[in-house]
C-alpha cells in the first residue's frame, strides 16, 4: 500500500468524520432545543428513557452526544442519575442507525433502481439537493438546515466510498488478510476496537470504517466481533471526559455508560466463544450487513439484558464514586458550559440556579430566626456553609450569563437574561440579611443580652409577614406567576408600616428604661435587616413583572417606578385592597405596651 493509497484512506476518513458531524449538528438546529427539553422532561421511568435516547441518539447520531447531554442535565440538577441510566441505555441502541444506513453499499445490480440508491450514486444526488437548500435559502430557514443535514449525508456517503475504493484494492495484500487473523484474538481485537474509537471519538464512524474494510473479504465474523465489542467501550471516553470538573452525580452517569458496555462485552464475549462451534458464520467473511447487523444485535441485547438491573447499575456507580462524609445537605445545582450552545436550556438552567439560591436563603432566614429565639452552634454552622454556597453560585451565574452575551438571542430571551441577572442579585443580599441576622444572635449570645417580652412578641410578628413574602416571592418565582406577583407590593409597604409602629415602641421603652442600649442597638440593627429582606423580595416581584410586560409584544412597556410611585398614590384599587387585607392581618399581631411601669430592663 502507497503513500498515495494511504493518504486517499485518510481523506475518505475525514470526509466520513466530517459528513456525520454536519448531519448531526444540522438534525440539532432544526430540533431547536426540543431534543433536549424532551430528554429533560420525559424520562421519569427507565424503560421511557430508553425509548428517548434511542429517538435522540438516532436522530443526532452520536451516542456520545445523548450520553453529554444527559451528565449535563443530571450535573445541572435537573434530571436524576436514575432517570439518566435508561437515557444511556437508549443511547448505545440509536447509534446503530448509522451502520444500518451504509449497508447500503452492500446493494448490487444493473436494474436502474438498485443503481440509483447505491451510496456511489445516491451520494450525490443527495448532495445536490442538499447544496441548493442550504445555498438559495434565507439564512437560518428551516430548509436551510435540512440542506445541511443532507450535505453532511451526502459527505458521508462520499467518504464511505473513497475508503471503499482503497479497502478493496487490500484484498490482495497479504499483511491485510495477516492483520485480521491476529485480531482474531479476542482480547486483542476488544483492544483495538477500543483505541480506534476513543481517538476518533465516535462508535458510528469506527464501525463504519471497519464495514468498509469488510469489502475487502478478509474480514471475518470471528475477527469483527471483538472489534465492535471494543468499539462500543471506546466511545466511553467521550461521556468520561465530558464529566471532569462535573458533580459526583454527572460522573456516574459516565461511570454507568462505562459499565454498561464492559458488562455487555463480557457477557457477549463469552457467549459467542462458548457456541462458537454452533455458529457456521464463525470464520466466514462478513459483509457490511452482518457488522450492523451484530452492532444493533449487541447494544439492543445488552440493553434488555441490563434494563432490569438499572438500580444496581445506579448502585455500582455508587459505590465506585461514594459521597463524601460531612458534605453540604443539598448539593447546590451545577451551571454547565454545555448548554451555552443552547441558549434557551441555558437561562433555563440559570432560572432553576436562581430559584434554588431563593430556596437556600429562604431556608437561612428560618434557621437565623431560631437563633434569635435560641443559640445552637450547629446550626449557625449550617447557615453559613449555605451562605458560602449561595455567594459562590451568584458568581458562577454571573459568569455564566456573560458567557451568553455573544450568543445570537431572541428578544425574549435577552428579557429573561436581563431579569435573571438581577434578580440573583436580589437574591443574594436576602441570603446576606439572613446572615446578618444570625451574626447579631450569635452576639446576643455571646454577650448574654436578651430583648424584652414585648420586643420579642412584636419581632414575632414581623418576623411572620416576613415569612410570607419570602414564600409568596419564591413561590411566585418558580410558577411564573405573575398575579402572585402583585401580591408582594403591598405586603412589603404593610411590613414597612409594621416597621415604624415596632422602632417608636421601641423607643419609647428606651426613653422609660425597659431596655439598655446595648442590646437595643442589636435590635434595631434586626428591624433594619428585616426591612431589607423584604424590599429585595419586592424588587423580585417588580423585575417579574418588567420582563412580563417587555416580552408580551404590543403590549406595554413596563415602568418600575412609575407602577410604584401610582400604587403608593392611592390609585390602584387591587393593591389597595391588598394592602387593607395584609394590615388586617399583621397589625394587630403588635400588641400595646403594658400602662404600669415595667422593671425589666432587658432588651
Amino acid at each position: 500500500m502507497g503513500f498515495f493509497e494511504v493518504l486517499t484512506l485518510l481523506g475518505g476518513v475525514a470526509l466520513f468524520l466530517f459528513g456525520m458531524t454536519t448531519m448531526g449538528n444540522g438534525l440539532e438546529k432544526m430540533s431547536g432545543g426540543r431534543l433536549e427539553h424532551i430528554l429533560e422532561r420525559l424520562s421519569g421511568k427507565a424503560y421511557k428513557g430508553v425509548i428517548l435516547g434511542t429517538v435522540v441518539t438516532g436522530l443526532i447520531q452520536s451516542s456520545a452526544a445523548t450520553t453529554v447531554m444527559a451528565i449535563g442535565f443530571v450535573n445541572a440538577g435537573i434530571m436524576r442519575l436514575t432517570q439518566a441510566i435508561g437515557i444511556v441505555m437508549g443511547a448505545n441502541i440509536g447509534t446503530t442507525v448509522t451502520a444500518q444506513i451504509l449497508r447500503l453499499s452492500d446493494i448490487s445490480g444493473d436494474n436502474f433502481f438498485f443503481r440509483l440508491v447505491h451510496p456511489s450514486s445516491l451520494s450525490y444526488i443527495i448532495l445536490v439537493i442538499g447544496i441548493v437548500l442550504y445555498m438559495f435559502t434565507r439564512s437560518g430557514g428551516r430548509r436551510a438546515d435540512v440542506g445541511q443535514v443532507l450535505l453532511g449525508l451526502g459527505v458521508l456517503f462520499v467518504g464511505m466510498e473513497t475508503m471503499l475504493g482503497v479497502t478493496e484494492a487490500l484484498a490482495d495484500q497479504p499483511f491485510f488478510m495477516n492483520l485480521f487473523t491476529t485480531l482474531s484474538n479476542p482480547v486483542l481485537g476488544v483492544l483495538v476496537g477500543t483505541l480506534v474509537t476513543a481517538i476518533i471519538q465516535s462508535s458510528s464512524a469506527s464501525v463504519g470504517i471497519l464495514q468498509a474494510m469488510s469489502a475487502t473479504g478478509a474480514v471475518t465474523f470471528s475477527a469483527a466481533a471483538p472489534i465492535i465489542l471494543g468499539q462500543n467501550i471506546g466511545t466511553c471516553i467521550t461521556a468520561l471526559v465530558s464529566s471532569i470538573g462535573a458533580n459526583k452525580n454527572a460522573k456516574r452517569v459516565a461511570a454507568v455508560h462505562l459499565y454498561f458496555n464492559l458488562i455487555g462485552t463480557a457477557i457477549f464475549l463469552t457467549g459467542l466463544y462458548l457456541i462458537k462451534g454452533l455458529l457456521p458464520f464463525w470464520d466466514k467473511p462478513v459483509d457490511s450487513g452482518g457488522i450492523a447487523n451484530f452492532h444493533l444485535i449487541f447494544n439492543l441485547g445488552t440493553t434488555m439484558l441490563l434494563l432490569p438491573f438499572n438500580r444496581l447499575l445506579e448502585k455500582l456507580a455508587i459505590l465506585t464514586l461514594p459521597d463524601k462524609p460531612g458534605q453540604l445537605r443539598a448539593e447546590a445545582a451545577m451551571l454547565d458550559d454545555r448548554f451555552l450552545s443552547s441558549p434557551s436550556l441555558a437561562l433555563e438552567q440559570s432560572r432553576g440556579a436562581v430559584m434554588q439560591m431563593m430556596e437556600f436563603a429562604k431556608s437561612n432566614f428560618e434557621d437565623s430566626v431560631l437563633l434569635l429565639a435560641g443559640w445552637d452552634d450547629k446550626r449557625f454552622d449550617r447557615l453559613r456553609e449555605s451562605e458560602d454556597v449561595i455567594d459562590r453560585m451568584e458568581v458562577r451565574l454571573s459568569h455564566y450569563l456573560m458567557g451568553l452575551v455573544d450568543r445570537d438571542l431572541t428578544t425574549d430571551e435577552n428579557v429573561i437574561e436581563v431579569e435573571l441577572l438581577h434578580t440573583k442579585g436580589d437574591v443574594e443580599r436576602i441570603g446576606d440579611g439572613a446572615m446578618n441576622l444570625a451574626e447579631v444572635a450569635q452576639q446576643m449570645h455571646n454577650k448574654e443580652l436578651t430583648f424584652s417580652k414585648s420586643a420579642r412578641e412584636d419581632l414575632a410578628a414581623l418576623c411572620a409577614a416576613i415569612h410570607d413574602i419570602l414564600e409568596i416571592t419564591c413561590k411566585c418565582y418558580s410558577d411564573k406567576d405573575v398575579v402572585a406577583a402583585h401580591h408582594i407590593e403591598p405586603l412589603e409597604e404593610v411590613i414597612d408600616h409594621m416597621n415604624d409602629i415596632i422602632r417608636t415602641k421601641h423607643i419609647a421603652r428606651l426613653k422609660q428604661n425597659k431596655c439598655n442600649v446595648e442590646s437595643g442597638a442589636l435590635y434595631i440593627e434586626v428591624l433594619i435587616n428585616l426591612e431589607r429582606i423584604a424590599d429585595h423580595c419586592a424588587n423580585v416581584a417588580l423585575q417579574m413583572l418588567q420582563s412580563y410586560g417587555m416580552s408580551k409584544r404590543g403590549m406595554f412597556q413596563f415602568d418600575p417606578y412609575e407602577y410604584v410611585r401610582t400604587l403608593h398614590q392611592g390609585n390602584a384599587e387591587e393593591y389597595n385592597e391588598l394592602f387593607d387585607e395584609y394590615e388586617k392581618k399583621y397589625i394587630p399581631l403588635l400588641k400595646q405596651e403594658e400602662k404600669k411601669p415595667n422593671p425589666q430592663t432587658e432588651q
